[in-house]
């Protein structure tokens, strides 16, 4: 197989049931009766029978309403969760995760979780200590090094994140609604230049995003969800009327 054809993400008939348990409680006899009788079970089937693979060098759209599956997907992806019995999820790549809620130790300094996301992603201790006076200048976080994350703003934790994704070796970026909400107008000018000119070259990049400014500008092929279900692959401007149209139907 040719380099510029490897399959990095493959995902065969991947369905994902999540069983919620609930106990009746609208009255104090039913929350009595629920004590003795257990739990009520239902079902929620977040995706059905979804099939794609992505090849390297890549930047591959998720689209979808609030509800449709997407965070479910890149969850199956990156591994965090394991699809339904007789779908399979294949990932073939480092990858970094990059979202508005990234999950950074909030006990931590800045520094320790720069430390501890490369070290994650395969980056030696040298190799950090090279590049952390850049990272932390790109995010213009020099001043707050060793403030432990938990005292930093929203703002200050996604420009922090995002220069981990500049500076870091992850052959594979997921990004769910990241972009467009790393700072201010100032840092998200950078960070937009800082993008196309570190970030998209040699790296494959999987987007979740409702921009679809941003998934017209970026990306080659465009997946769409559609409660659960998989409408299709599409090029952009055909994904983007498919799902405005989804909106039309609500």
């Amino acid at each position: 197989m040719l380099e510029e054809e490897k399959i990095l993400v493959e995902l065969k008939n991947v369905s994902k049931t999540f069983k919620l348990f609930q106990r009746p409680t609208t009255t104090l006899k039913e929350r009595i009766v629920g004590f003795f009788t257990g739990l009520k079970k239902t079902e929620l089937k977040a995706l059905n029978n979804i099939s794609f693979s992505i090849k390297k060098g890549e930047f591959f759209g998720i689209i979808g309403h609030n509800g449709s599956g997407k965070s479910t997907l890149l969850s199956i992806i990156s591994n965090a969760i394991e699809p339904d019995k007789g779908g399979t999820a294949k990932l073939n790549a480092k990858f970094l995760k990059l979202s508005l809620g990234m999950g950074f130790n909030n006990q931590l300094t800045a520094r320790q979780n720069v430390y501890l996301n490369g070290s994650i992603l395969g980056l030696r201790i040298k190799e950090i200590d090279k590049i952390l006076p850049d990272l932390f200048q790109f995010a213009g976080l020099q001043k707050f090094i060793d403030t432990p994350i938990k005292f930093f703003s929203k703002g200050m934790v996604n420009r922090l994140g995002f220069a981990i994704g500049i500076y870091a070796k992850a052959e594979l970026i997921l990004l769910d609604e990241f972009i467009g909400g790393v700072g201010d107008e100032n840092f998200k000018a950078k960070a937009d230049k800082a993008f196309q000119e570190m970030v998209l070259k040699g790296r494959t990049i999987i987007f979740v995003s409702h921009s679809m400014g941003l998934i017209k500008k970026y990306c080659n092929r465009v997946l769409v969800l559609h409660q659960g279900e998989m409408l299709g692959i599409f090029a952009p401007a055909d994904a983007i009327k498919i799902y405005k149209e989804k909106i039309a139907e609500k």
